[in-house]
């Protein structure tokens, strides 16, 4: 069963801002000091940015390097940035689409 990772998201974006609502009829302050908080789709989004900024750069240094334009040891750094990047968004990938199959096998 193939999951759309940007339904995972807008169900746990529309999940919390039911908690928010609830929240807020209870105690306005709690309203107030989440307001101030980044949202989630915004801290997936902005890490998305970065994992995809760290290949980027990881191209265009091997660009450079082919070119003899660039460090064995910048070369390396930046490819290894790369893979670690894509490997931790493929990890928080699995983990959401984990919680989202558990929720959806809940009574």
């Amino acid at each position: 069963m193939a999951i759309d990772i940007n339904s995972a998201i807008s169900a746990y974006t529309n999940a919390s801002k039911m908690k928010g609502e609830a929240s807020a009829s209870i105690n306005p302050a709690a309203a107030e000091s989440d307001s101030l908080k980044p949202s989630f789709s915004k801290l997936v989004g902005d890490s998305l940015k970065d994992a995809a900024s760290s290949g980027y750069n990881s191209e265009s240094m091997s660009s450079l390097a082919i070119a003899g334009k660039a460090e064995l040891h910048e070369l390396v750094t930046s490819v290894n940035n790369a893979e670690l990047a894509l490997n931790t968004v493929v990890a928080v990938r699995d983990r959401v689409i984990n919680a989202y199959q558990d929720i959806l096998r809940m009574p």
